[in-house]
């Protein structure tokens, strides 16, 4: 059982003896007429917890849910699966409906505090906008990250705005070492850039700290490239050129496991970058899965597809139940308001300069030990 230490929400299942849930149907399952293939009316999942009745009164809590997937149904336990997974007669669960009505119910009410006070129907800045105060929310994250550094998987999801500032790359790494990451995802750029820093101290030849624009800076990232497709590697890069501080290094020191998503506009790519789009997918999933806090800085499109992948909750090994954290970072609303379009609702934005929120954050964390 993991120590909460009240810093997390406990979590208050649906009432299954409403008359409504309690006369209920068994919900139905058919088989997947071939590989990749959904039944007609197939069941698509969301980030919420979602329950399963399998008659009798039985209801089950579908694990690990994540939007635009399916439920099967395998003996009487479920499993969550991307369509494109999906194998020829799985039993997958079809109804549209999410009240109960054909067996299915979505559960969005499981960690709200009903001692609170409702809301007023009409209030001025009920959403978070630039002009938004964040303090609660700066000191819920310390909370959520002491937390979650010892009892808890911290993922980062980051751009490379972080490297390109020689304060945020120190914090940064600070970070990792202290033992606030447990996964980081990025792209080509993060790693390229991180890397170029600690050997030239550039960022797309700017230099870290005075970003003055070095001489023939613009070919610091395509060598940096180079040398590690000639070492073999990320690792061995760090070895041969001896670099020792910044995001990829931290990571290579504490045996941090990362996963770098390539794209189409890549120079490179660096090596140990995933180049087929399905199976970064799925090596990001192997993270999404065990996610209980998720930082997502400067980055809107791996921000967003992350959070497609991420419950915003998670069953825990002696089944109690708890939120999953996901925090968006940018200085622009339309960035985080994206994010939230795109369905992860529960994901809070800080609207914020990247490199200056990485800061103070490892000045708090590290002052208060």
């Amino acid at each position: 059982m993991s120590d909460r230490s009240g810093v997390i929400p406990s979590y208050t299942p649906p009432e299954f003896r409403r008359p409504k849930l309690a006369a209920a149907p068994a919900a139905k399952v058919v088989p997947a007429p071939a590989d990749g293939v959904l039944p007609e009316n197939f069941h698509a999942t969301s980030n919420h917890p979602e329950y399963v009745h399998l008659g009798g009164g039985e209801w089950l809590l579908a694990p690990e849910s994540r939007m635009d997937c399916v439920i099967v149904l395998s003996g009487r336990r479920l499993e969550v699966v991307e369509p494109r997974l999906v194998k020829k007669g799985d039993q997958v669960l079809v109804g549209r409906t999410e009240n109960g009505e054909e067996g299915i119910y979505l559960h969005i009410g499981g960690f709200l505090n009903l001692s609170e006070p409702f809301a007023d129907k009409f209030s001025f800045r009920s959403r978070g906008t630039r002009e938004t105060p964040f303090s609660r929310s700066y000191d819920e994250l310390y909370q959520v990250l002491r937390h979650d550094r010892d009892h808890g998987y911290i993922v980062w999801v980051l751009g490379p705005a972080v490297a390109f500032d020689m304060d945020s790359r120190n914090a940064m790494q600070g970070l990792f070492e202290a033992g606030y990451c447990h996964a980081l995802l990025a792209g080509n750029a993060l790693a390229t850039h991180d890397l170029e820093a600690a050997h030239f101290r550039t960022g797309l030849g700017q230099n870290i700290y005075t970003q003055a624009i070095m001489p023939m800076g613009h070919y610091n990232h395509l060598d940096i490239i180079n040398q590690a497709r000639m070492a073999g590697g990320i690792p061995q890069l760090i070895d041969k050129l001896r670099l020792d501080d910044g995001v990829m290094c931290a990571c290579a020191r504490k045996g941090i496991p990362y996963v770098l998503a390539g794209s189409i506009r890549d120079d490179g790519p660096l090596p140990g970058v995933i180049q087929d789009a399905y199976q970064a997918q799925d090596a990001m999933r192997v993270h999404a899965r065990k996610a209980t806090t998720v930082l997502a800085i400067a980055t809107q499109l791996h921000s967003i597809a992350f959070g497609n992948m991420v419950p915003s909750y998670r069953v825990e090994a002696d089944g109690s139940v708890r939120p999953v954290y996901f925090y968006v970072v940018d200085m622009t609303e339309f960035s985080v308001d994206k994010l939230a379009n795109r369905g992860s609702a529960q994901a809070v934005g800080l609207l914020t300069n990247a490199q200056d929120f990485v800061v103070n954050l490892w000045n708090h964390l590290k002052k208060q030990g």
